[in-house]
């Protein structure tokens, strides 16, 4: 008989993460392949195969990517054409007046995707309200139509004054270009951000076209790849930045929203971890081979926000808050005026660490953990892979020389530094922003992940680490926990006092039907549609917003107001009850819920006998129970130091800390004083 899966794959710099979910039992199972940076399909295609063998099927496929992302970071993007209005030819050049960092003599603005000397202007002019001033002047465009031609542009993003409030301008524009230039993606940017604040609005509407080419490329080819491995309807679902799922086809329309596409997997996992063991407040943290990633689940509910930056170019759109470093596995050590630096340079996965024997020559994290006998060469990924130690050894002695250190010194040393920059980033999503992390529960995944939670939670004084199932495929596992998602918005700007309940109904109504059509196009409808409602609020005066959720039912003015009021005083330790208060953005959520089966309780696998070996702690070489986490039951204890080892990842248990299985098969990790 036939077995159906619910798959999905995680790209990630140098492993690619597959999850499988047996439609008819629950249970998931996990593998990983090394990426294939060229063509990042053809590691997908080959963890599939892998996973469904000769009889699977694929009943349901997501993934996330960081196609986009890279893009962006290596800028090697598509070549971007910009039209403003006439006499605002700079707009994105000058960009705000946030000089970034304030104190530093050194800070230089962020270069833009696209020079001024491809930016072009037409004439004609809304007012604020939206009301036209004087006609568009078309004409003006035949000199970005001429110069194509030998620009080669890929893409033209359009980003007219006050187009959130009345579109035709842009759309006239849009209409007039693609008819001249058919082959060229157009990006109207009342479609990709109808919000205000016009150098942020102009920066989103760029950042979508200098991806779209790129996006559309790569979800092309994956499709065409797949061929009859799709699904039965032939549908591929992509990971969103805001932590829903959407499909490829609306991915080509809107490639801004896989920017964060890989990364927000751990944040939603996180979601339904929380909910899962009951712990509301979680700090997630992504440990893989080429970045490290920091998140937040508050009330069970990941941290997300309206704008994020990118290579210090503000986006308009929906995110999961994640903080993202280069420091994972495969990040390199090496010395820089006399001192030791670990990351942000990745080996990736070619040629990836020394022990890995495919050319790398320069010592990494994973090659310093190897050395220090946290990893088993022998039974690397579940035994797919043998690792060289005795590489791994040679390079960093010969870094060491430097510094007068052997090759176990060095290999402390290295994970010392890369545990210090972790802990910095944790840092600076929790007691920068007021909140504490040792009310948090630590979550630990990633391939690399595991091995230095403990290390973390002593460094911030956390009392618990979390291991959840599959821990170095868990961002994969987040993607098959979320459902389709939609974020629209409008700029509704008012005093609370004076607007009309009825106005701003009829408002999210509008936004409502644009939900329903999108969720209908992508074949979900009836009670399986849902929608999530909230409203930008500031006081009289000021500049910024607190974004404040509405309850489902009529909007109770003075309740709504109550809300915002103490959502001020959480943030910032004061509020201003008797302050006027304005609203500027409404913003509405349109949620598709997928069918799933509930998670099983991962199957058991037969266990490899526990062994020993030497690992090293404090500089220390200590006898070490090496455990296959499949020999643990629920409710065992396991005293470190011990090292407990599954196909996806390793986990560390140092001396004095405990570990031991709770609902669902996760793993709880406490240091004995603290238990």
């Amino acid at each position: 008989m036939t077995k159906k899966y619910r798959v999905s794959a995680d790209i990630g710099g140098t492993f690619t993460d597959i999850v499988y979910q047996d439609v008819s039992t629950g249970r998931c199972g996990a593998t990983k392949v090394l990426s294939t940076p060229d063509n990042p399909a053809l590691a997908v295609l080959k963890g599939i195969d892998e996973v469904l063998g000769e009889d699977g099927e694929l009943a349901f496929f997501v993934h996330g990517t960081t196609v986009g992302l890279n893009a962006l970071l290596t800028r090697r993007g598509s070549k971007v054409a910009l039209v403003t209005n006439e006499n605002f030819r700079d707009i994105y050049t000058i960009q705000g007046n946030d000089r970034g960092e304030i104190f530093s003599i050194q800070w230089n603005k962020p270069e833009p995707l696209t020079a001024l000397e491809h930016t072009y202007t037409v004439g004609g002019r809304l007012a604020a309200d939206g009301a036209e001033l004087s006609p568009v002047r078309l004409s003006d465009l035949d000199a970005l139509v001429t110069a194509c031609a030998r620009e080669n542009y890929e893409a033209i993003a359009v980003s007219l004054l006050f187009s959130f409030n009345n579109p035709a301008h842009e759309q006239a524009v849009g209409a007039y270009l693609k008819e001249r230039l058919p082959d060229v993606q157009i990006v109207l940017s009342h479609q990709v951000s109808p919000e205000w604040r016009e150098f942020e609005h102009t920066s989103t509407t760029v950042t979508d076209a200098y991806l779209a080419p790129v996006v559309r490329k790569y979800i092309a080819t994956l499709q065409r790849e797949m061929g009859d491995r799709l699904p039965e309807d032939g549908t591929l679902h992509v990971m969103e930045s805001n932590g829903g799922v959407m499909t490829a086809a609306t991915a080509s329309e809107t490639p801004l929203q896989t920017l964060l596409s890989g990364p927000v997997g751990g944040a939603i996992g996180g979601k339904a971890l929380s909910a899962a063991t009951g712990r509301g407040n979680l700090i997630c943290v992504d440990m893989g081979g080429t970045s490290f990633d920091a998140s937040l689940v508050i009330d069970g509910l990941p941290s997300t926000s309206n704008e994020a930056k990118l290579e210090g170019l503000p986006i308009q759109m929906s995110v999961v808050d994640i903080h993202v470093i280069g420091a994972g596995g495969g990040s390199i050590a090496w010395t820089e005026a006399g001192a030791l630096r670990v990351g942000p340079q990745s080996a990736g996965s070619k040629p990836g660490p020394v022990c890995y024997g495919l050319g790398g020559t320069e010592p990494v994290v994973s090659d310093a953990n190897l050395v220090l006998g946290r990893l088993d060469g022998a039974n690397f990924s579940g035994g797919e892979m043998t690792l060289d130690r005795d590489a791994a050894a040679d390079a960093l002695a010969l870094l060491g020389q430097g510094f007068g250190m052997n090759a176990e010194d060095m290999a402390q040393g290295v994970i010392d530094i890369v545990n210090a920059k972790m802990a910095d980033a944790i840092r600076t999503i929790t007691i920068q922003r007021g909140i504490d992390p040792r009310d948090f529960s630590l979550v630990a995944f990633g391939g690399a992940g595991p091995a230095q939670a403990a290390a973390l939670a002593e460094e911030l004084e956390i009392g618990e680490v979390i291991i959840p199932v599959h821990p170095g495929a868990f961002s994969a596992w987040g993607m098959l926990q979320t459902d389709v998602r939609h974020d629209f918005k409008e700029t509704l700007y008012s005093f609370w006092d004076q607007i009309e309940v009825a106005t701003i109904e009829e408002a999210f109504e509008r936004l409502a039907e644009k939900g329903r059509s999108f969720l209908s196009d992508e074949g979900i409808g009836g009670d399986r549609i849902g929608f999530e409602r909230a409203i930008d609020f500031r006081y009289y005066g000021q500049e910024y917003v607190l974004t404040i959720p509405l309850p489902d039912g009529p909007i109770d003015m003075d309740a709504v107001r109550a809300d915002f009021d103490a959502a001020y005083e959480r943030q910032y330790g004061h509020s201003s009850p008797e302050n006027r208060v304005e609203m500027a953005n409404i913003r509405l959520a349109a949620l598709g819920r997928l069918d799933r089966p509930d998670n099983a309780p991962p199957e058991r696998a037969e266990a490899r006998p526990a062994r020993e070996r030497p690992v090293w702690f404090a500089g220390t070489p200590k006898p070490t129970a090496i455990i296959d986490r499949n020999s643990i039951a629920e409710g065992d204890s396991v005293h470190g130091p011990a090292i407990i080892e599954e196909v996806t990842s390793t986990t560390l248990l140092p001396p004095g800390w405990t570990a031991r299985l709770i609902d669902g098969g996760h793993m709880t990790l406490t240091k004995e004083a603290m238990a």
